[in-house]
């Protein structure tokens, strides 16, 4: 006969949690495929490519490794997420990057000025 109320919460939830999921799915690939295109993983499986012959040995190979490493920090991340405040770990990594930048900065006026 009719829905009941739970059937057609669970439908709305599903509907509502399928968007967002394409969303973060596209926003993480994009991401993460601009980001390591022409980076020095790459230039190396290039590398290893060409030297070895085997160019499907060193995709599964590199495949792996950034599997791995991806898996790794979701898990920090996710760990990170339930054990730390939010606000308190924005304004650590906010610092943290402030620093480098300004580090970074510094040590490149520095270079600039000696040549």
């Amino acid at each position: 006969m009719g829905k009941s109320k739970s059937d057609s919460k669970l439908e709305t939830s599903d509907s509502k949690d399928s968007a967002p999921f394409f969303s973060i799915l596209i926003t993480t690939f994009s991401t993460i495929f601009l980001a390591e295109l022409g980076d020095k993983t790459q230039l190396a499986t290039l590398m290893l490519s060409a030297q070895s012959g085997r160019p499907f040995i060193i995709f599964i190979g590199a495949g792996l490794a950034l599997v791995s490493t991806s898996l790794l920090g979701v898990l920090i991340g996710r760990w990170i997420a339930n054990n730390l405040p939010r606000q308190s770990f924005t304004l650590v990594s906010g610092i943290i990057m402030l620093s480098l930048g300004i580090y970074l900065v510094t040590q490149g006026s520095i270079e600039f000025i000696q040549n």
